[in-house]
């Protein structure tokens, strides 16, 4: 009895890339049009005042992840609104963890 065997031609490793831009950068980009869609809506020229800067945002996130690591946006931002200290007490007073050499208290 021998063992039954497929080829199999989707790599679960490897980046979901729509056009060369993770999932999370085009709703970044998408997010961003839409905004300025809703912001500029009954001024002229508004195809240029709305797909402009949102190219220009695409461009800007190609280039400046180039050679970071998967998912690069998203713990970025996440980085700066998560809160800086955890503590397992929630009620307990903010201390000082570092205090000057010259500072009294």
């Amino acid at each position: 009895m021998a063992l039954k065997t497929f080829d199999v031609y989707r790599c679960l490793d490897k980046k979901a890339l729509v056009f060369g831009f993770e999932i999370v950068d085009l709703f970044a980009v998408f997010l961003f049009l839409s905004v300025l869609n809703f912001l500029f809506r009954g001024v002229p020229y508004k195809f240029f005042i709305t797909w402009v800067p949102s190219l220009g945002l695409a461009l800007f996130l190609k280039l400046g992840k180039a050679g970071k690591p998967e998912n690069y946006l998203l713990h970025w931002v996440r980085f700066y609104f998560m809160p800086t200290i955890f503590s397992c007490f929630p009620l307990a007073p903010n201390r000082v963890r570092f205090k000057k050499i010259n500072e009294k208290g």
